[in-house]
This record gives structure tokens, C-alpha cells and sequence, in this order.
């Protein structure tokens, strides 16, 4: 009997886990059953009642008819009333875009076999020698004092070499006369400009993710094509998007601007278009454009096109030049001095022709924005802040090993080194990030879940990343002028919070909103089957959908509660993957499996209220963010090599995603609104809690070592930032000072026995002194004549590394002064 049991209980769970189908239940019942009686374990009656309770319930799930007639339409009247109402927009939003890895990590079993045979993303040959002179060349011109100082803009040299060396078509095919360039290219440029100048990268990144450019290859007709593309390619024109609106921001329903489909005249003959009336703000590149792509509310309330009186959101391009535009003043975001600004236009009239893909796409312009704004937002903001989070640990890096303090580099103190660790483990996984987020658009996806993450989460370590270093610099980082190379990126960081969906909404409404019901493999199908008008047709396609989900959450039940056993130990690993990094498949396949259930205990004990829990859905959203930034640091590691010296960061950005995802799932229980579900979930999927913490101070130590250190580990960390010459800015002075450090120290350490025996006093710190220890050591012959040039030297490039800027009281009059003089440079006529 007692093995009987066992067998049962034993197939039962098995099944679960394997998500059997219904027939091999029906099978599966009927033959234990039969078995029970068959060696006298039940008798007559009791085997009839086994029979009713196990085997006549498998039998109805097996006979599909039978199944939909008594379960599958009653559940769906059910489903069709409880399910929240939602938007065209909203839907829009949803269904834009596709998923990818994401997906994996939803499904409570990701497939690391699958993610790490994905080709690591690489440059071309001719992409890497557009990196190495073009981009290099871009950022000689610029920089972010004299942007911010002198031009209030991107110098006019370095605007004429954007437009000049095809900067603003990356995107555009060859045969418009662009570079093409691959998703990872145009990232790795973004990324390289931002370590130098933020005008330089926020001018290039707009037109190539957020602008026309876009939209007319995936939506345009073939006039517009050959039209505008060629002309983008060569920056004869300057594009900008208008999309949001003063009492819109985020909400397309809400959009006030309107464009009213009548006959009008154009270019004097009368021809089908829209009157426009629209108030936009925020517009990047909006005070330069020469054509302005803007997104309104279509109506056709005389039936003009034939369809509905309000066809929707559309998108047209319109030249700026065009009678009616209003280019307004320009915004001042944080001292940013990127182009942005507003634009307004009043009953404009504009052909039916000047729709993005013409009659046919008016009222698509919400899902084509969707989709394109996915691929845009994967890479314009990652790139752009893991490019100043570089120069951020690439020169604190250096300061901290030639700055001293009571005879020692700073960064040897341990309060320095758990921010400088703090600054290169939060940079090697925004790197990671932004690398497999611009590797999935070079796949062909429209990542809007992962675009979404990969924003989020990376402007908000930026922010740390730059917190951390101006409190490592101290007084030099507060203090501005050139040789300040945090200042601007301090003040700018939030300009990236903001932009491109606020991190607030992005976190609360868009990571989880959009990844719960896109990334599960079956709500999004039990949605569609609800909505479907063929009762028959949708009674089919929600009971396909419906039992799925139920297999699905029955599977991951059994395997979150075997895994909270067992702390994953026994789960599956992929072949490929690093020895040394296998605990944390594990755990990441333990947080899958929790993410899924708890997505869907969630989703049925709140129902249409979960959207508006917004401190549930973005603790949700972080536990799956986290789970991709760990599947970001874990493949970076397999892709460049398994280079053991990168231990350090791959350990610290590994461990601090599973804190931070322990900390949401924490999060999510303690203020879950059904306390018995939150004990449930407790109790059966975390016995013994969740053994994640923060990285220890070793760790962090150790990540300070390779900031310090010159080396390949240092070089990976800050690969393809900008590094000025000296010829070019004084900010060299840093690099170089530091490249001399291990020479130095090998001198000052091998002179130490002299130092003991007042042969020579310590190694002092200010310069006079230091000249002076110098030439006491070349006379006593301790050191050669060419180790007192290179000491000479090194201590000349260390006070200017550590060197703070100071002006005269009349600085900004004269400032404004050599901005004139430079602008008469350029154009002569000016002097006039």
C-alpha cells in the first residue's frame, strides 16, 4: 500500500514538473488505479470512487469538446468581466516591439545554452576604423567646457565634421548614401562621444535612434525614402521628433495636438491633408531642425479617407520652413547645452503626402513610434552613460593612485576603495547591459521590455558611478573649469533620468507592465482569445492559452518549491558556462522560477488593480531587471575570453544583482496586499529565505586594485572611452601621470633603505619639495640621470593632474569675449 502511495505521489509531482499532457494523466490515473485494484489494494467501491476523483477528471481534460463545452466557455464569460479595460494605445504599447531573452527569464527556466551562443557583438573593420579616426577626430573638437562655456553648443568645426563624416546617418543604408552601420557600431560611438563631450554624443545619438531617420525606413514610402534619407546621410538636413506635449508628457491618449483631414491648397493646387495645431516641448535638436517629425491626433470627421472619424496617432514630417511652423527659444536642461527646445504650429496645412508612409499609415503612428522608440532607447541613453561612467573610473581611477595624502595614494585608503569598487563593479554590468541590448537589435528584435531595463537601469548606476566619484575627488570635482572631468556629467545625470520615459514610470508601469504580459508566454494569447468577437474561435484559442497557463504554473510551483529545498544546488547549468560562475546560473534559474510564480500569484489575487500597485510592479520589474543584468555579466564574461582578472567585477556585478533582486523579492512580500498569499509564498518557496548579500569589502578592494593598476583588466573596464593627448587637452596630464605610477613607486620603494638610513628624507608630496628630494638623489647617486628626468617629469604631470581651476572675477565677460572672437574666426563677416 505504502509503495502504492509513493507511486502516486511520486507521478503526480513528476508530472507537474514536466507539464505532462492531458492524455498521458488519463493514462497515467487509470492505470494506478488499476493497479490498486488489480493487487487487492482497494476494493469495489473504493476503486469506483478513485475512479471519480482522479481518472473521470483526466478523462474530461483529455476530450477537448467535452472540456470547452463544461470549462473553458464558463471561465471565459468569467475572464472577459474581471479582465481590465484596455486602451488602443495601450495595446499599441503592448504588442510593439518583440520579445527575446527576456521571455526566457520569465518563464521561470531560462535557456542559457540559447544566450550563450549568441555571437558576442563586434565591430566591422570598417566600423572599427571609423572608431579609431572619425569618432577620434569628433572628440578632439569637442569637449564639454568649451561647449558649455564658450559655444553653448557643439563648436561650428565640430558640427561641420558631423555632418561632413556622415555622423548623422549610421543608421541610413549605403544605398542613400549612410554607413550602415551595425546596432553595436552606432552604440560603441555614442558611447566613445559621451566619454568626451555630452553635446557630441546627444547630437549624433537623436537623429540615428530618435528621430525621422527611423521611421522613414521601417514606414516610409519610397519617395519619402529617396528623398529625405540621402539628404539626412549628408546632414544637409537636421531632423528632430515632436512628441511630447505640456499636459501630455508619457500619455498618447492625451495628446492635444490635432491634425483635421481637409482639402487645402498646396504648392497651388488643391490637394487631400490635415490641418495641424500642436504645442510641443522638450524637442532635442528642435532649435536647428530643418524638418520636424511630429506625432498628432488624426481626425476625419467628414469621412475623407474613408474609415473612421478618428483614425488616431500619426506621424508626419514637416519642413521647418514650411509656413505656420513656430520654432520656439531654446531649453537650458541642467547647462546641457545639446540643442533642445519647443515648437508649436496653428492650423498649419500639410499635404496627405507628408504622412510617414503616406495615406495608409494615418492613425499607426502610436505602434510605429513604439517600435522604433524600442530599438532607439536600447541604445541612445545606455550608451551614452556607461560612455561618461568610463571617463568617470578611468580618470578617479588615476587620481586616486597619484593623489596622496599623510605619504600614501588615497586609493589605498578602505573608505576610497569601497566607492572606487562600488564605481567599476556598477560599470562592468552597465557595459554588459548595453552591449546585449544593442546585440539584440543587431538580431533583428525591437527589445521594448529589455530597451526598457537596459535605460532604466543603467542611467540609475550612472548616477551612482559619478555620485561616487565626485565624493573620491572631494574638492576637485566641485571646483569648475577644464581640468574638472566630472562636473558636467554630475550635473547632467538627471537630464538622462528624465528623458525618454522618466525612470519613475519606466520602473512602475513599463519593466513589468509590459513584461508580464508580454514576455509570459500565455496572458498576452488569453487577452487576444477574450477579445475575439468568433465565440467559437475564441473558446478554442483561450482554452489552448488558459490550460497552458495552468500546466505552466503547476510546473513552476513544484520546481520553486524542490529548488527552496534544495537552494537550486541540483539545477541545471549550461555546458559551456565557466566553472567558476555556476553558482549563479543557479540562483538566476531560482529567481526565474520565482519571478514566474510570483507574476502569476500576483496577476490572480489583484487582477486589474495590480497596474495601479505600482510599488509591487516595479519591485516585480526589478527582480526580472536584475535577472538581466546578471545574464548581461555572465555572458560578458564568456565573450571576451574568461579573462580571470576580471573576476572582480564579474563577482561584485553578479552578487550585487542577486542582492538587489533578493531585496525586491523581500520587498514585494512584505508589502504584498494578501498577507496569507505572502506567507504562502514565503513558506513554500523560501524555507530558509534567500542566501544572497552584498558584495564583501574584498571584492570591492580588488576592483579598486585594477582602477589603480595599469593593465588589460583596467583596459577591458574602460575599452573605447576617449583619452585626450596632451597636445589636444590638459586632462592627459591624468592618464599619463598615472601610466608613470609603477615606475615611480619601483623607484620609491627600492629607495626606502635610504629613507631608513637619513640618507634621504620620505617622498614628499607638494612639488618644490619634491624637485628639491629629486636632486638630493641624483647627488648622493641613488638615482640615474634618467630616473631624475623621468622623476622631474613625473612630478610636473602630477600637479597638473591634481590641479584645480581658478579665474579672474571678470571670467565670464571674457568668456562671452573669446566666443565672439572664435565665432569672427569662423565667418568673417561676423567682425561686422
Amino acid at each position: 500500500m505504502t509503495l502504492w502511495i509513493v507511486v502516486f505521489v511520486a507521478g503526480f509531482v513528476a508530472a507537474l514538473y514536466a507539464r505532462a499532457p492531458a492524455w498521458s494523466w488519463l493514462a497515467g490515473t487509470a492505470l494506478w488505479v488499476a493497479a490498486g485494484a488489480g493487487a487487492g489494494l482497494t476494493g469495489p467501491v473504493a476503486t469506483a470512487v478513485l475512479a471519480g476523483v482522479f481518472v473521470l477528471p483526466s478523462l474530461v481534460m483529455a476530450t477537448g469538446p467535452v472540456r470547452r463545452a463544461l470549462l473553458t466557455a464558463p471561465l471565459l464569460g468569467k475572464f472577459r468581466a474581471i479582465m481590465p479595460e484596455m486602451s488602443d494605445t495601450e495595446r499599441d504599447a503592448i504588442e510593439a516591439g518583440t520579445v527575446w531573452w527576456d521571455a526566457d527569464l520569465f518563464s521561470g527556466k531560462p535557456d542559457w545554452n540559447k544566450l550563450l551562443a549568441m555571437p558576442p557583438p563586434a565591430l566591422s573593420a570598417e566600423e572599427r576604423a571609423f572608431m579609431d579616426d572619425q569618432v577620434e577626430h569628433l572628440c578632439d573638437l569637442s569637449n564639454d567646457w568649451e561647449s558649455t562655456e564658450v559655444w553653448q553648443d557643439l563648436p561650428p568645426k565640430a558640427w561641420q565634421y558631423v555632418k561632413d563624416a556622415g555622423f548623422l546617418g549610421m543608421i541610413i543604408p549605403k544605398r542613400y548614401g549612410g554607413l550602415e552601420f551595425s546596432a553595436y557600431a552606432h552604440s560603441q560611438v555614442v558611447m566613445k562621444l559621451a566619454s568626451r563631450c555630452s553635446a557630441a554624443a546627444v547630437s549624433v545619438m537623436v537623429p540615428n535612434s530618435l528621430g525621422p531617420a527611423e521611421l522613414l525606413l521601417h514606414y516610409g514610402t519610397e519617395a519619402q525614402k529617396n528623398y529625405y534619407l540621402p539628404r539626412l546621410a549628408k546632414g544637409l538636413e537636421i531632423p528632430c521628433f515632436a512628441l511630447t506635449s505640456p499636459y501630455a508628457g508619457s500619455d498618447a491618449a492625451a495628446i492635444p495636438d490635432v491634425g483635421v483631414v481637409c482639402k487645402g491648397v498646396h504648392e497651388g493646387r488643391e490637394t487631400l491633408g490635415l490641418r495641424v495645431t500642436w504645442n510641443k516641448r522638450y524637442i532635442t535638436l528642435g532649435p536647428i531642425a530643418t524638418v520636424l517629425g511630429l506625432a498628432f491626433r488624426a481626425l476625419d470627421p467628414d469621412r475623407l479617407l474613408g474609415g473612421d472619424e478618428a483614425p488616431g496617432i500619426t506621424c508626419a514630417l514637416i519642413p521647418t520652413s514650411h509656413p505656420g511652423v513656430v520654432i520656439g527659444r531654446r531649453h537650458w536642461p541642467l547647462n546641457a547645452v545639446f540643442q533642445n527646445g519647443p515648437n508649436s504650429g496653428k492650423d498649419v496645412f500639410i499635404p496627405l503626402d507628408w504622412v510617414i508612409g503616406g495615406r495608409e499609415q494615418v492613425g499607426h503612428g502610436w505602434r510605429m513610434l513604439m517600435e522604433c522608440l524600442a530599438a532607439g532607447r536600447a541604445i541612445s541613453l545606455p550608451s551614452s552613460n556607461v560612455g561618461f561612467s568610463k571617463i568617470a573610473v578611468r580618470a578617479t581611477g588615476a587620481y586616486c593612485a597619484v593623489r596622496r595624502q599623510f605619504r600614501t595614494p588615497i586609493g589605498k585608503f578602505e573608505g576610497v576603495q569601497e566607492a572606487l569598487g562600488r564605481m567599476g563593479g556598477n560599470l562592468y554590468a552597465m557595459d554588459a547591459a548595453r552591449r546585449m541590448a544593442a546585440l539584440a537589435v543587431d538580431l533583428g528584435e525591437k527589445p521594448s521590455v529589455i530597451s526598457a531595463i537596459a535605460k532604466y537601469h543603467v542611467t540609475e548606476r550612472a548616477r551612482k558611478v559619478v555620485n561616487d566619484g565626485m565624493d573620491v575627488v572631494a574638492g576637485k570635482g566641485i571646483c569648475m573649469g577644464p581640468n574638472n572631468f566630472l562636473a558636467r556629467a554630475y550635473q547632467q545625470v538627471p537630464v538622462s533620468i528624465t528623458v525618454e520615459g522618466a525612470n519613475i514610470m519606466t520602473r512602475c508601469l513599463m519593466i513589468f507592465g509590459q513584461g508580464a504580459i508580454r514576455c509570459h508566454p500565455y496572458v498576452l494569447a488569453e487577452i487576444t482569445a477574450a477579445q475575439n468577437a468568433d465565440r467559437a474561435a475564441a473558446v478554442r484559442a483561450f482554452d489552448d492559452a488558459l490550460f497552458g497557463h495552468l500546466s505552466f504554473v503547476c510546473s513552476n510551483i513544484v520546481r520553486g518549491a524542490l529548488q527552496g529545498i534544495t537552494n537550486a544546488r541540483f539545477s541545471a547549468v549550461p555546458a559551456k558556462a565557466a566553472p567558476e560562475l555556476h553558482a549563479y546560473y543557479r540562483a538566476a534559474n531560482r529567481l526565474s522560477t520565482l519571478l514566474a510564480i510570483l507574476a502569476d500569484v500576483s496577476m490572480g489575487t489583484l487582477g486589474g488593480s495590480l497596474k495601479r500597485r505600482e510599488s509591487i510592479t516595479g519591485r516585480l520589474g526589478d527582480i526580472l531587471s536584475q535577472l538581466f543584468l546578471l545574464s548581461a555579466t555572465l555572458k560578458r564574461y564568456e565573450d571576451e575570453g574568461r579573462k580571470t582578472e576580471d573576476l572582480p567585477m564579474v563577482h561584485w556585478a553578479a552578487q550585487d544583482a542577486l542582492w538587489q533582486a533578493r531585496e525586491a523579492f523581500e520587498g514585494v512580500l512584505d508589502n504584498y496586499p494578501s498577507r496569507a498569499a505572502a506567507w504562502w509564498l514565503r513558506w513554500k518557496f523560501t524555507p530558509f529565505g534567500l542566501p544572497y548579500r552584498k558584495p564583501a569589502d574584498a571584492l570591492g578592494a580588488a576592483i579598486a586594485d585594477v582602477m589603480q593598476t595599469p593593465g588589460e583588466a583596467r583596459e577591458r573596464l574602460i575599452a573605447d572611452s576617449y583619452s585626450p593627448r596632451l597636445e589636444i587637452d590638459g586632462l592627459a596630464y591624468g592618464e599619463l601621470v598615472f601610466q608613470m605610477n609603477p615606475e615611480v613607486t619601483a623607484i620609491e620603494q627600492r629607495l626606502r633603505a635610504a629613507v631608513k638610513e637619513d640618507m634621504l628624507p620620505p617622498m614628499p608630496q607638494n612639488l618644490p619639495e619634491f624637485s628639491q628630494w629629486v636632486a638630493r638623489a641624483a647627488a648622493q647617486g641613488l638615482v640615474s640621470a634618467d630616473e631624475e628626468k623621468r622623476l622631474t617629469l613625473y612630478a610636473d604631470y602630477a600637479a597638473h593632474a591634481v590641479a584645480v581651476d581658478d579665474f579672474p572675477a571678470d571670467f565670464h565677460r571674457m568668456a562671452h569675449l573669446k566666443q565672439q572672437q572664435a565665432a569672427q574666426a569662423d565667418d568673417p563677416s561676423l567682425a561686422a
